[in-house]
């Protein structure tokens, strides 16, 4: 049988992703720090702990893996706390911690994307009420103007703030991150702190670096009708995508702000994305519901959709090509900033990585401008209040010994970074049940 290949573009990004807190180790300055103090907080009582003990030199041997394996990218953060541990005080040492990493993902081949705020923030801001705090936005500039002249000369692409609609409906709405409050009022100013945050930081970064890229990322959640016949079901997905994916990334557009039924100016922000970035992970059934509690909608995933390992991620691709369809509406380039799915045992990852980059591939064939794949993530880390509990790695980690261990999922991204394309090949060796979904007859 001739083998069926699925070419990407010649330079396409193909990379993983990484954040601060995440993998470094020893963050006690943080906002989640704290918030792993506290009893309940985080699943199981877990802590981050060494993480990945990137702060204590490990990153080398992963970004070493990445290269290996044909990635040609990756993505990570930087962490305000290490570099501003207090209010007048920099961390030198910190900012050369961050340029050696860089640095040794130039010298292995890696282009860097950096991260300026990954849900982190130090506790000198959050004693001064965080980004409820109308001074927060011109703080954080000022954080920008010190990371980007320190790093400048290594770092073209820049992600300003990841997913500021995950860190407000987690931190203000839903309380499951910090600082844990339910508050409809201090959500909506939260959000448009972090959206004239974005604004002001990247005007700095253009005026310090015209020609870098710069650009923002949503959690991208597709929502779809449980009924199509309700239209009342139809009428909460719109309130959804209003509220959760289309606030932040469209008052780049319009220079208004739409956000919980309110709607404001802030002309300071448009113009202020160079490409789009989406995490994308799965897509949520949604139902009209009188329900006390539920807040007029019922969320959940297909009964056939195939669920990782704790239930968290259905696989249901074509939620993937709903994002790209979303993010080209913004007429920039698109890069698919995180991508992944928990699975300890390795058994769907496979299937769910093949699935979704296909969705990707078929963008491309629209013309689609998506210029690369970051996955969600390279080992193994310490996931937010989920702690210990979920496993997205291409690499496993024992968080107590720091092994690492490959899974297969590692070859088959090897095989897709290096060969640029999928193949027939590929999908019969790592993922034979997704065979007739990707190459109908």
């Amino acid at each position: 049988m001739a083998q069926i290949i699925y070419h990407f573009p010649k330079g396409f990004l193909w990379g993983s992703a990484t954040a601060s807190h995440q993998v470094e180790g020893g963050n006690t300055n943080n906002n989640w720090y704290a918030w792993e103090q506290q009893e309940g907080r985080i699943k199981n009582g877990h802590h981050s702990g060494l993480a990945c003990d990137w702060w204590g030199g490990r990153w080398k041997e992963d970004l070493d893996r990445a290269a290996e394996t044909g990635q040609n990218a990756h993505r990570l953060s930087v962490e305000w706390s290490r570099i501003q541990p207090s209010p007048d005080h920099w961390d030198e040492g910190a900012l050369d911690h961050y340029r050696k990493i860089i640095r040794g993902l130039l010298d292995r081949n890696l282009t860097p994307m950096v991260t300026l705020h990954h849900f982190s923030d130090p506790l000198w801001l959050m004693e001064t009420g965080g980004w409820e705090n109308d001074k927060t936005p011109a703080l954080f500039a000022v954080y920008t103007r010190k990371v980007v002249e320190a790093l400048k000369e290594y770092v073209n692409l820049w992600i300003v703030i990841n997913e500021p609609n995950v860190y407000t409906n987690g931190g203000y709405m839903d309380g499951t991150f910090p600082p844990g409050k339910h508050s409809n009022v201090a959500a909506f100013k939260v959000m448009l702190n972090l959206l004239r945050g974005h604004g002001a930081a990247y005007r700095v970064i253009h005026e310090l670096q015209p020609e870098a890229q710069v650009g923002t990322c949503t959690h991208y959640r597709s929502f779809k009708a449980a009924h199509d016949w309700n239209p009342l079901d139809h009428f909460i997905v719109n309130q959804l995508n209003a509220t959760f994916n289309d606030s932040f990334a469209n008052a780049t557009t319009s220079g208004r702000f739409a956000f919980l039924n309110k709607t404001v100016s802030v002309p300071e922000v448009l113009k202020t994305q160079d490409f789009v970035g989406v995490n994308y992970y799965s897509r949520d059934m949604v139902q009209f519901t009188l329900k006390p509690g539920d807040v007029f909608n019922k969320r959940y995933y297909p009964p056939d959709a195939q669920l990782s390992t704790t239930g968290f991620i259905a696989n249901i691709p074509e939620g993937m090509f709903d994002a790209l369809k979303w993010a080209v509406k913004f007429r920039l380039p698109v890069i698919v900033t995180e991508n992944g799915i928990e699975d300890a045992d390795d058994h769907l990852r496979p299937q769910y990585m093949l699935e979704h980059i296909h969705q990707i591939w078929r963008g491309l064939n629209f013309n689609w401008p998506v210029k690369g794949y970051f996955h969600w993530s390279l080992v193994d880390n310490f996931e937010w209040e989920r702690g210990w509990t979920q496993r997205f790695g291409l690499w496993g980690l024992n968080p107590e010994t720091q092994a690492r261990i490959r899974r297969k999922s590692v070859d088959l991204y090897e095989a897709i970074c290096k060969t640029n394309a999928i193949t027939s090949d590929m999908v019969e060796k790592y993922a034979p049940e997704a065979y007739k979904r990707l190459f109908p007859e």
